[in-house]
């Protein structure tokens, strides 16, 4: 076998790979030569059939197998003897198109190469971790926010209003029809809570208990149910009572109802909720700044490959943001911009900045940190979390994409301990502003 190589520039690679037919021929012996001792053919014992029949008859297929095996062998070889890691999969293709048995087969090889990343001094980056303590006002809106939602009904005298709930009997009907699900007795509705068809609610505000009231809505053009979708409808309502609205005081049995011994350790358990979401916004700026600042101390050549991919798959990702309702893949091809090169070429340096950073200070996730992310992603589908689970064992692109992000944040943690980190008090406010002026680079 025969090496060449044709191309090395920059970070493009290019090699002629010749394999000749005694090679091949070799292969195929040694393939035959194996499976022998186990192959039962009429007019032979286990193991007794001449080499040539068996060449005649398994020869062809076990050709285009020693083919591959040996180029595949080859390119290991290669990789292993240079270094080079291919940033995507290599181009492998027969140059000598009328080939034939007894020929040489003539290989082409092409990739894209990894860059080698530089070493970078962390040391000197400063960072600034901004510290926002949870004040008295900001706990007790989470009490009032509590107290809402712990809120009961009382009837009341006189019409409903906003906010008020009634309890009603209804009976929907299309085209004069009752319809399947489109009746209740004694059902409890919030005004306002716009739980209901839109234009519902507000034709109740201003009955009261005894009043009989027929609703008239359309129901939407996207409903559910497709035999409603968009049809206009009436619904012959009876209010029953009217309840106002009562929220909870605010004391010890509140706090019970939440699971606190009293409203002093509510309130402890409060502050400590809102501190830990502080800290989590925090680290989010002070990543991004990590980030910023890591994109500028260093640089490498980039794989043409790798930023052209990740530009169509920005570009591809904002388009579709800008345009809610187009749903798939059918639409125009997608130009990218220059903005959208600037942006993937950010996102590849440090995609491979940190995986190099990862893999030299072996950084790794462990499987408890697996199983944790598993479990996570699982709760979004209650009642299927076995099933989940499951999918994701088997589903190895599932898995990279949970464990991309744990392995990311070890690595930005790992840089952080390295960095030189002082601690900023601010407001909530100020955190708040400095979450919304990120953007979404990476």
């Amino acid at each position: 076998m025969q090496v060449t190589e044709t191309l090395n520039e920059g970070l493009k690679r290019g090699y002629a790979i010749t394999l000749t037919a005694a090679e091949l021929d070799d292969k195929v012996n040694e393939k035959l030569a194996e499976a022998q001792p186990e192959i039962e053919m009429k007019g032979f014992r286990k193991g007794k059939v001449p080499m040539a029949l068996l060449k005649k008859q398994f020869g062809p297929r076990l050709l285009g197998e020693a083919m591959q095996e040996t180029i595949d062998g080859a390119m290991s070889k290669h990789f292993e003897d240079s270094g080079d890691r291919p940033a995507m999969q290599p181009e492998v293709k027969m140059t000598n198109e009328d080939w034939k048995e007894g020929d040489d087969v003539e290989v082409a090889l092409s990739y894209e190469a990894l860059p080698d990343v530089p070493d970078a001094d962390f040391s000197g980056v400063k960072l600034e971790k901004m510290v926002a303590k949870a004040d008295e006002a900001s706990v007790t809106e989470a009490l009032e926010n509590l107290a809402e939602n712990a809120k009961t009904f009382e009837t009341k005298k006189g019409k409903a209003k906003d906010g008020d709930q009634v309890v009603i009997d209804f009976l929907g009907k299309v085209d004069g029809e009752a319809f399947d699900g489109g009746a209740a007795e004694d059902y409890p509705l919030t005004l306002g809570s716009n739980s209901f068809i839109p234009g519902f609610e507000e034709q109740l505000v201003g009955t009261k208990a005894g009043d009989e009231k027929n609703v008239e809505v359309t129901f939407p053009e996207q409903y559910q149910a497709a035999n409603l979708a968009g049809k206009a409808a009436v619904f012959e309502c009876k209010i029953k009572e009217v309840k106002a609205a009562k929220s909870a005081e605010i004391d010890n049995e509140m706090a019970k109802q939440f699971g606190a011994e009293s409203l002093d350790a509510l309130k402890t358990q409060i502050s400590e909720r809102l501190e830990a979401e502080y800290a989590g916004a925090a680290r989010a700026v002070m990543k991004r700044k990590l980030l910023d600042e890591l994109d500028t101390l260093v640089k490498f050549d980039l794989p043409p490959s790798l930023v052209e991919t990740e530009a169509k798959q920005i570009a591809h990702q904002l388009w579709h943001e800008e345009n809610p309702d187009v749903e798939g893949h059918d639409h125009p091809e997608i130009e990218t911009t220059d903005e959208h090169t600037d942006l993937a070429e950010r996102r590849v340096r440090l995609g491979l900045l940190l995986a190099e950073l990862g893999q030299k200070n072996e950084i790794t996730v462990t499987d408890a940190e697996m199983t944790q992310a598993i479990m996570n992603q699982a709760r979004q589908y209650p009642g299927q979390e076995r099933e989940f689970f499951e999918f994701v064992q088997k589903n190895a692109q599932m898995q990279q994409q949970l464990r991309a992000p744990i392995f990311e944040d070890k690595v930005v943690d790992f840089i952080f301990e390295l960095a030189e980190v002082s601690d900023k008090e601010v407001t909530k406010e100020e955190l708040q502003s400095a979450v919304e002026a990120l953007d979404d680079d990476i």
